[in-house]
């Protein structure tokens, strides 16, 4: 009997539906077919079944956090069942000790063999026969090709082991540095749970390194010259090339040529330069540019982009998500190539193609390991098909078909004109672009172009070398602007180049040969952590700091945590687990050392936080509005309702947060706080639904219709 194991129902599902089938009670029962004369089983998992044990499970006295049991290390790691999954666990478990054969068929990366193998280990049957499908697409024919050449279970095993000493060792540091940070930090009075982990602290870190910047920057006044030239033709604008800090500077650089007391000169253009150039299309996505992208032009988070991805990944019509390259091999071009007219249907849009050869921008197998790049399948939608995907399904299609489509056309075109204006000695430039042939852009025509952003794009007057000018100068006032804060696109981007962040040239290279902070697979959960700890919070997809985690970040300061090195001398360790070259008990050995070490520097670390302005900060950044009630204390969030700083003093006033299936967020309460009254809101769900506005009346809630 063979048993396939995926790695949830909806792939399970896909990998069952090329052959007959039947629906059993947990698992799917292939008929006997070709690929499989005496039929085969597939079942799945639900995501990760089997987990780490929690301290307490391994000691009772570790359950109490206190200093004194520090470091928290188990003789020997254990894992046991997730208990909302036992029920599955218990068939798949059936099956497994039924089998003559495992196939494992879930996702083809790190995670997706560790969910298998875990499974298998807990069921007792890691010594069975054992064989790896191993698929970037979950179309069809690429079902059938997979479960045609399986390999080996043994070719993939070090994943396993890669995986295993992944999780060990982050359970190690989280559990040890959570702990030992929340404790010390309570002892200075900020009651708090704090949550320090391998990756996500050095992110933070980074994140609070930008608002610190930030908050320093002190703004400074510059001026620039710029003119404007009259020519026979017309008139254009032209700027000399360099910032003063004083109007003094400025005039005593351009002096004699230009002085304050006069504004119009005789200018004579120096230099016309008209160069042609070509911009080819983008390179295929990553997972990490295709979140970055739609972060910037649908303001998706990073994890609905993977999420949607992943959605159209096992519906077949693209291809696997969590993948690091921008390239594909020949094999994939060719399928590609034979159907554009069907992607550019299906997109409503006609373009011309350039060539159908492969070009080594996108084409090239010595850059692609285990996944290629994130391209459509040669599974199309038709219109039936494409009216059950969602908006947001559609837009992400749409970009990943735009991207593949974008490879097949012709450079975007358009001619560069400098022109090069003086003033006397002084030169004044002015920049110019007229598009020729739009190409691959055509695909693009409703998005901003980040690199021609600022430049003048229209027309020129047509000018010549020699012919002389009327110059009317003025002087622009502007004071410099600090760095941005990083959306959540951009952390994407900022963790997969945390490299250029690092001065030691060694652990620069590490970073980048690894690709900076984190996986694919995990960035986008990095920050959803960040999130659900309170360690950071998105305003209009900005990202900010909070009180927070901006005391972690001062208690970390200078530690092996605050520091993406540590994280890209593992991951290179991970990666070399990995490929068999290295041991997995040398790697958890490091992190036991790792947390000796956490504990005898912690406690100097923390001592020089200022608690009593922390707790201000904290105190301050968690009220909602003053209390109607009381008029003393302040709303705040209660996890399960809202109520009153003065609640032990005696004040009851309190908010639910939801009522009759409508969440009532803290802008609802801050309204009734401070207003009495909230905006309309719609949806509340009675005997029928309606809109409604909430009233506060002698501090009860009432609803309000007009």
């Amino acid at each position: 009997m063979i048993v396939i194991l995926a790695e949830k129902p909806d792939q399970a599902r896909k990998l069952a539906s090329p052959f007959p089938h039947t629906k059993g009670n947990g698992f799917l029962s292939i008929q006997s077919c070709k690929e499989f004369p005496n039929g085969a089983t597939v079942t799945w998992a639900i995501g990760h079944l089997v987990e780490l044990k929690e301290p307490e499970e391994y000691r009772p006295e570790w359950k109490k956090w206190d200093l004194a049991t520090l470091p928290i290390i188990p003789g020997q790691f254990e894992y046991k069942v997730s208990k909302d999954k036992a029920k599955q666990f218990q068939t798949v478990k059936k099956l497994l000790k039924e089998a003559d054969e495992i196939i494992i068929a879930t996702d083809p990366a790190r995670e997706g063999e560790n969910i298998a193998r875990l499974l298998i280990l807990m069921a007792g049957c890691s010594k069975k026969r054992i064989k790896r499908f191993w698929t970037s697409s979950l179309t069809e024919n690429a079902i059938r090709k997979g479960f045609a050449e399986l390999k080996d279970g043994k070719e993939t095993i070090h994943l396993f082991h890669e995986a295993q000493a992944r999780q060990i060792a982050d359970w190690l540091v989280g559990m040890n540095a959570s702990r030992l940070y929340t404790l010390l930090l309570q002892q200075k009075g900020i009651r708090d749970v704090f949550s320090v982990g391998r990756v996500q602290t050095p992110v933070l870190k980074l994140i609070y390194d930008r608002q610190k910047e930030i908050e320093q920057f002190r703004p400074e006044p510059f001026y620039e010259l710029e003119g404007q030239f009259t020519v026979k033709n017309g008139t254009y604008r032209g700027k000399l090339n360099k910032r003063f800090s004083s109007l003094d500077e400025l005039y005593e650089t351009v002096r004699p040529d230009i002085t304050k007391e006069q504004q119009t000169y005789q200018a004579v253009i120096k230099s016309v330069r008209i160069s042609e150039k070509r911009t080819p299309a983008p390179k295929l996505h990553s997972l990490s540019t295709l979140q970055s992208k739609l972060n910037r032009t649908k303001k998706f988070s990073p994890t609905k982009v993977l999420e949607l991805v992943q959605s159209l990944y096992e519906k077949g019509y693209v291809s696997y998500p969590r993948t690091d390259s921008q390239y594909i091999t020949e094999e994939e071009y060719t399928y590609l190539q034979k159907h554009v007219d069907q992607y550019q249907q299906c997109l409503g849009i006609h373009v011309p193609i350039r060539s159908l050869q492969p070009s080594k921008r996108y084409v090239n197998p010595e850059k692609v390991s285990d996944h290629y790049a994130i391209i459509p399948t040669e599974k199309v939608p038709d219109t039936k098909a494409f009216e059950t995907f969602s908006s947001d399904e559609k837009e992400v299609y749409y970009e990943i078909l735009k991207s593949a489509l974008a490879m097949f056309m012709t450079d975007y075109v358009y001619d560069e004109t400098v022109i090069i204006t003086s003033v006397g000695k002084q030169e004044f430039v002015t920049k110019g672009r007229t598009e020729k042939e739009m190409g691959w852009r055509a695909l693009y025509q409703n998005e901003k172009d980040e690199e021609s952003e600022g430049e003048q794009v229209a027309i020129l007057p047509e000018v010549k070398e020699g012919e002389s000018a009327k110059a009317d100068i003025s002087v622009k006032q502007g004071m410099t602007q600090p760095p941005k804060p990083y959306t959540q696109g951009q952390l994407i981007t900022l963790m997969k180049t945390a490299g250029k962040y690092v001065e030691d040239q060694e652990m620069k290279e590490a970073l980048n040969q690894v690709e900076g902070l984190g996986t694919e697979a995990t960035r986008a959960a990095i920050i959803d952590t960040l999130i659900q700890r309170r360690l950071i919070e998105v305003k209009k997809n900005q990202v900010f700091v909070t009180k927070k985690g901006e005391i972690l970040c001062e208690a970390v300061k200078g530690t092996i945590l605050s520091k993406p090195e540590m994280t890209a001398k593992w991951e290179l360790f991970l990666q070399e687990i990995g490929k068999g070259n290295r041991s997995k008990e040398v790697f958890i050995e490091q992190a036991k050392k790792l947390c000796y070490a956490l504990i005898q520097q912690a406690s100097q670390d923390v001592e020089r936080i200022d608690a009593k302005q922390a707790l201000e900060e904290i105190k301050k950044e968690n009220t909602i509005a003053p209390c109607p009630r009381c008029q003393k204390g302040y709303i705040v969030d209660r996890k399960t309702f809202y109520g009153c700083t003065e609640y032990a003093n005696g004040c009851k006033q309190t908010f639910p947060k939801s009522i009759l299936g409508k969440n009532i967020t803290k802008t609802h309460v801050k309204q009734l706080c401070e207003k009495g009254k909230t905006n309309k809101i719609k949806g509340f769900k009675g005997k029928k639904t309606f809109d409604a506005y909430l009233t506060l009346q002698k501090g009860e809630i009432q609803f309000t219709f007009q």
